[in-house]
C-alpha cells in the first residue's frame, strides 16, 4: 500500500532522513521505532508533504511527492500528529464532523452518521463527552478523540504519532488495543511510537530508525527478542524479565 524509496528530509542544513526505504502493506501494523531525535515523526511529516523531502513516497501506487497536504486526506491517507493538536474551544462533536469534512459532499450524511456511531463503539467515553470542549478533557480522553477525528475521513492508512505519549499505562493499553481491534477491521497503520514495547506488541513488522536512517528490520515478534533492541529500546532487564515468566 505505502512504499517509500530513498527518502531524505532535511531542516536547514540538518538532515533528518537519510536514504530510508520501507513499506506498508495492506492490512499490516507497522511500527517505526527509535530514540527521540531518531526522524520518526519527520518521516510521517515527510509522507503527508508537511517537510521538504526527496526520493519516492508511492500510496497504491500512486507517487505522493507532488501531492499538497490538503489533498491527501482526500486519497485515504490520515495523520494523527504527536501531541494531538486539537482544537481547544471546540467540542467532540465539532471535532467528529471536522475530522469528515473532505466526504460531506461525496456522501450522504446518514453515512457519517453512521461512522460516528461506530466511533462510539470504539470509544464510547466519546459519546459520554460530546458536548465537552476538547481542551477540558483528559490526555487519554483527548487521543482517543485524535484518532476518532482521522478516522472519521474513512481513511485506508493511518499515519500515528506517538499515541502514548504522555499517557497512563492502562490508558496506553486500551488504545493499542483498539489499534488492533481496528487493523482486524481491514485499516492499515504506521505507527511511530517511543514505548517500543508496546508498539511491538501489536505490530505485524518494524522498522529501528537512528540517526535518519533505517538500521534494523523485521517481524515485530522477532524484534522484541532482538538484545540489541532490548538492550537499546525496550530496557536491558526486558529480556530476561519476559524469559523467567
Amino acid at each position: 500500500m505505502l512504499q517509500i524509496r530513498n527518502l531524505t528530509a532535511s531542516y536547514g542544513p540538518v538532515t533528518a532522513l537519510a536514504g530510508v526505504t520501507l513499506h506498508v502493506r495492506e492490512g499490516e501494523i507497522v511500527a517505526l521505532i527509535g530514540a527521540n531525535g531518531a526522524g520518526k515523526t519527520t518521516l510521517l511529516n515527510a509522507i503527508a508533504g508537511l517537510v521538504r523531502r526527496e526520493g519516492e513516497i508511492t500510496f497504491t501506487g500512486r507517487s505522493l511527492m507532488t501531492v499538497a497536504p490538503e489533498e491527501l486526506v482526500s486519497l485515504g491517507v490520515a495523520l494523527v500528529p504527536e501531541g494531538r493538536q486539537l482544537f481547544a474551544p471546540l467540542s467532540v462533536a465539532d471535532h467528529l464532523l471536522l475530522g469528515a469534512y473532505c466526504r460531506h459532499r461525496r456522501v450522504p450524511a446518514r453515512e457519517i452518521a453512521a461512522d460516528r456511531e461506530r466511533i462510539f463503539q470504539l470509544f464510547p467515553r466519546l459519546q459520554e463527552r460530546l458536548e465537552q470542549p476538547a481542551g477540558t478533557m483528559s490526555g487519554g480522553e483527548q487521543q482517543m478523540l485524535a484518532i476518532a477525528r482521522a478516522l472519521m475521513a474513512r481513511p485506508r492508512l493511518l499515519l500515528l504519532d506517538e499515541p502514548s505519549l504522555g499517557l497512563a499505562p492502562l490508558v496506553v493499553e486500551a488504545i493499542m488495543t483498539t489499534l488492533a481491534r481496528l487493523r482486524k477491521q481491514g485499516l492499515t497503520v504506521l505507527l511511530v511510537e517511543q514505548n517500543a514495547r508496546a508498539a511491538l506488541k501489536i505490530a505485524d513488522r518494524a522498522y529501528v530508525l537512528e540517526t535518519g536512517r533505517i538500521i534494523l528490520s523485521g517481524a515485530a515478534r522477532d524484534l522484541l527478542a532482538d538484545r540489541q533492541v532490548t538492550r537499546a529500546y525496550l530496557g536491558r532487564d526486558y529480556k530476561e524479565f519476559t524469559d523467567g515468566r
